[in-house]
């Protein structure tokens, strides 16, 4: 635990979650697993800083199960390091609510479950269009700027 920063909750939930299922899924026990803890524990640390989001994660454990490297040369290797950049994702946020201007519209007249729905409408577009690399927070939080102007 230690070594993935001390994320006790993420850890135990990635060994109770990906890696029982791994080791079910192969009829392995503990000793025979092919990720070490340091590995698992880079792996952690890089969902726990934000270099990767949970979805990623899923795809560097299962690289780490079959193969020696460690998780920052997978997410490297397969560019799956998130999209933080906040200009960056302006620049996408921007293009999708320009090129939904009914739904910008439907926002901005709306309240409760129905802006929700649609919150929900123009992050998913953008997590499309960042091929779900955007820091999902920074996508809702300047969504909810341009979208209030």
């Amino acid at each position: 635990m230690q070594a993935a920063g001390g994320e006790a909750k993420l850890t135990a939930n990635w060994i109770m979650g990906e890696l029982a299922a791994a080791l079910n899924r192969n009829n392995l026990g503990i000793g025979q697993c092919p990720i070490s803890a340091g590995r698992l524990a880079g792996l952690i640390r890089r969902i726990r800083d934000k270099t990767i989001t949970g979805k990623a994660g899923k795809e560097v454990f299962d690289a780490l199960w079959e193969s020696a490297q460690d998780a920052d040369t997978i997410i490297e290797s397969r560019g799956l390091r998130q999209v933080t950049d906040a200009g960056e994702i302006a620049a996408m946020v921007a293009e999708v609510v320009a090129a939904n201007p009914t739904q910008a519209k439907q926002y901005r007249n709306s309240t409760g479950d129905k802006r929700a729905k649609l919150i929900g409408y123009f992050v998913g577009h953008v997590m499309k269009k960042s091929r779900g690399k955007a820091n999902p927070q920074q996508v809702n939080d300047l969504l909810r700027s341009l979208l209030e102007k």
